[in-house]
C-alpha cells in the first residue's frame, strides 16, 4: 500500500509524454509566459487524467516549463517586449500594459524594462484616432463630448496631461506624432 501512495506522487511516463506534447502544441500556436504555461498544463492535466494527485499535477507542470526553457521556447522578457510593442501600436497606455503583463505572471522588473521604451503619447494618439477623439473628431465639440473624450483617456490609463495634450492637438500635429514614431 505504501508503494502505491509513493508512486502516486510521481507522474507516469505517459503523463510526462502528454505534458511534453501539450507544451509543444501550445507554444507552436502562441507565445506564453511561464505562469500561463504552468496554469494551462495544470488545468488540462486535471481534465485528461482521472485521479491525478496535486503532487503529480505540479510535477507535470514543472516538467513542461523546464522542457519549454530547455527548448528556448519560453522567454518572459521577449514575451513582455512583443506584447508591449503590439499594445502601444494598438493604443494601450503603459498602465494598462503593465496590468495585463502582471496578470499574466510577468515579473515586475521585466515589465518595467519592457515599458522603458513605450511611448504613451504615441499610444494616446492611436487611441484617439481609433475612437475619433481630439484631432480626429468628426463632429462639433460640446461640453458633454469634451468630458466623454477626456474621461475615456483616463479610463484607458492615460494621464490627464497626455489626454489633454492629445485632445488639444491639431490633425497635422497628431499625424506628425504618428509618422515620427512609425519611422523609428
Amino acid at each position: 500500500m505504501n508503494d502505491q501512495n509513493q508512486q502516486s506522487d510521481v507522474p507516469t511516463p505517459r503523463m510526462f509524454s502528454w505534458a511534453r506534447n501539450s507544451t509543444i502544441y501550445r507554444l507552436e500556436r502562441r507565445m506564453m509566459t511561464e505562469k500561463q504555461l504552468f496554469d494551462a498544463i495544470t488545468r488540462k492535466a486535471k481534465e485528461k487524467f482521472e485521479d491525478i494527485s496535486p503532487a503529480q499535477l505540479k510535477a507535470l507542470a514543472d516538467s513542461a516549463v523546464k522542457f519549454a526553457y530547455d527548448q528556448e521556447a519560453l522567454d518572459d522578457v521577449a514575451y513582455a517586449a512583443v506584447c508591449t510593442r503590439s499594445a502601444v501600436r494598438g493604443g494601450k497606455s503603459k498602465r494598462i500594459i503593465a496590468q495585463k503583463l502582471s496578470s499574466k505572471g510577468v515579473a515586475s522588473d521585466i515589465v518595467d524594462t519592457a515599458l522603458e521604451n513605450a511611448d504613451d503619447l504615441f499610444a494616446a494618439v492611436v487611441f484617439a484616432r481609433k475612437r475619433a477623439f481630439g484631432p480626429f473628431r468628426r463632429g462639433d465639440l460640446d461640453e458633454k463630448r469634451k468630458v466623454k473624450e477626456l474621461s475615456a483617456f483616463a479610463r484607458n490609463g492615460f494621464s490627464f496631461e497626455i489626454g489633454k495634450k492629445v485632445f488639444g492637438m491639431s490633425p497635422g500635429e497628431a499625424e506628425e506624432v504618428l509618422e515620427t514614431r512609425l519611422a523609428l
